[in-house]
């Protein structure tokens, strides 16, 4: 479906009663670079409020609890000094009339014992070691067999996500993107290659959707539906992720959300430039005719590729990563035209200001 041609990236739009100045979304971003306790900081209130000018702010992904963590120094939503914490960020953002969104996230097997409680092993749908190694507050190691989840452990993570969503709340966030993508938890649920359950978790479509769908019922009893996203990546290889038929998998997984009428529906193109991967590769602009609501993607996309997504009628918002990185005045930019500044790869993760808050402004420039 053809969209206006005068709509763009700069037009604004609704999800539910917010109204987004632009259509430019700032990507959610693992920066780690969380403070004492994984409480965000007064660099990260200056790092997200920079960025304000986006249409709305994804943050990045915040574990849902202490077993949910998967790398070092990536912040929380779960504790009462991370609440304040973040309390900092949300100020900061709406003190310059932004909205952000918090990432609830749970890393299950991408992760490892020596950053765990008490030393355990990550958890997993099943006991399936991955490929590669992690990086850990002692480095590189290589990844270990997770501990496979006990069906009655379920109902604690399901939990895990409601508590983590009455933080948000808390916290002052507009609202929440549950993180169903790139390898972590419910991305390992809902594939065939990483979930070998022979219960109510397992097999058939509908059972390794299930928690997916259980953990959005939960987040949905405490916050409005339309103020919850949802974020899945029916390509991605990323973690040693497979399904043996991606495209029935997410086909049902996208249709099965729609009761929820969520906010947004956030499909990450990453991937589609390695076809076959993550398994048999397939058209995933299939997925937008499937979805009854706003649907936003991401992947490499630039100001022209992104405003002509948007007068295709393809999307209706377009999130951004490493130019946001780089330009925390983006919007004002694809304004004008103006260069871009270029991202340093070196200081993606960790470190201090440096590549983090210290990319100049056009005013600046």
């Amino acid at each position: 479906m053809n969209q206006s041609p005068d709509i763009n990236l700069l037009s604004p739009i609704k999800i539910g009663d917010l109204t987004l100045k632009n259509r430019i979304v700032m990507a959610p971003l693992t920066r780690n670079r969380a403070g004492e306790g994984l409480v965000p900081t007064e660099m990260n209130a200056t790092y997200y409020q920079q960025r304000a000018s986006a249409g709305l702010i994804i943050s990045e992904g915040s574990q849902i609890a202490d077993d949910a963590l998967g790398y070092p120094m990536t912040p929380g939503i779960h504790s009462e000094e991370q609440i304040v914490g973040w309390r900092k960020v949300t100020d900061a953002v709406h003190k310059e009339d932004g909205l952000i969104f918090v990432q609830l996230w749970h890393c299950g097997r991408v992760s490892h014992s020596s950053m765990l409680p008490n030393g355990m092993k990550p958890l997993a749908p099943s006991a399936i070691k991955p490929a590669g190694d992690v990086n850990t507050y002692q480095g590189m190691q290589p990844y270990e067999t997770p501990h496979t989840i006990e069906i009655s452990d379920i109902p604690r993570i399901i939990e895990q996500y409601r508590h983590a969503a009455c933080c948000a709340v808390e916290a002052g966030f507009d609202g929440v993107e549950i993180h169903a993508a790139n390898g972590y938890l419910l991305d390992q649920f809902l594939r065939d290659g990483t979930n070998k359950r022979e219960d109510q978790y397992g097999g058939s479509l509908e059972n390794r959707a299930r928690l997916i769908m259980e953990v959005t019922a939960a987040v949905c009893e405490i916050w409005a539906p339309k103020k919850v996203g949802i974020r899945l990546s029916p390509l991605q290889p990323f973690n040693d992720l497979y399904d043996s038929n991606p495209e029935a998998t997410f086909s049902y997984m996208v249709k099965s959300l729609n009761e929820f009428g969520l906010g947004y529906l956030h499909i990450t193109e990453m991937g589609a430039e390695a076809p076959g991967i993550a398994g048999p590769a397939f058209d995933i602009s299939i997925l937008r005719d499937l979805w009854d609501g706003l649907y936003m993607t991401n992947s490499e996309y630039n100001q022209d590729s992104g405003n002509k997504a948007l007068q295709q009628g393809k999307v209706d918002l377009i999130s951004f990563g490493k130019l946001f990185i780089a330009n925390p005045d983006l919007p004002e930019r694809f304004a004008i035209n103006a260069a871009l500044n270029e991202p340093d790869s070196n200081s993606f993760y960790g470190g201090d200001a440096k590549g983090y808050i210290d990319y100049p402004f056009l005013k600046q420039a």
